[in-house]
């Protein structure tokens, strides 16, 4: 009898450490997959921190840098053709329409600098340049021309007048500041100057 309670026991007992192995080994997995997520939002944390996006959010900082960017080739632009249209002595409404154009060519050329030294094809890289700076060029030469359209005497002020530097400052100004939000909320969600982040890191 004693021989067969002992031998009814052991049964048990082994039945249930074949029953804990798969707890444990399921614990232990549960525990490899934690730290694999743990690491991988570690990483995407880092990322995304390179990328001037802190929590999920993207810094002031790095829409400023942005906005920036656009407002260089911008401002070359539209004092080149202010240049050029007044050397030929056209009127203010072609001389302003070359100088949007030349603002729109020198945004794109600088962005297609970044890009083509990361050692990316013209098209692929033109596709970017689009995609990253015409909203935020359009956006900036439609506030930047429109103070200058509505400043008096602004738009009969020669280049060699204080006024015309005066009011061009003044419209780069607030077309960088109107601007910025908007490349914070279009690299927020994953556009704009966003698709040219994974050519610069």
């Amino acid at each position: 009898m004693q021989h067969h309670e002992a031998h009814v026991h052991g049964d048990h007992a082994q039945h249930e450490g074949h029953a804990g192995h798969p707890q444990g080994q399921h614990a232990g997995h549960g525990d490899h997959a934690a730290h694999g997520d743990h690491a991988g939002h570690e990483g995407h944390a880092q990322h995304g921190h390179a990328h001037g996006i802190a929590g999920g959010k993207v810094t002031w900082r790095a829409a400023a840098q942005a906005t920036l960017h656009c407002l260089t080739g911008c401002a070359i632009g539209e004092i080149l053709g202010m240049v050029i249209g007044t050397a030929l002595g056209w009127g203010n409404v072609p001389t302003m329409i070359l100088a949007i154009v030349l603002a729109f060519f020198f945004g794109y050329a600088l962005t297609l600098r970044g890009i083509l030294k990361a050692g990316v094809d013209f098209r692929t890289a033109f596709k970017v340049a689009l995609a990253a700076d015409t909203l935020s060029i359009a956006v900036m030469e439609l506030i930047d021309n429109g103070v200058i359209a509505f400043w008096p005497g602004a738009m009969d002020a020669h280049l060699t007048d204080g006024l015309f530097w005066a009011v061009l400052a003044i419209a780069l100004g607030v077309a960088f500041v109107i601007t910025t939000p908007v490349n914070k909320w279009m690299i927020g969600r994953g556009k704009g100057h966003a698709v040219v982040h994974q050519y610069h890191h």
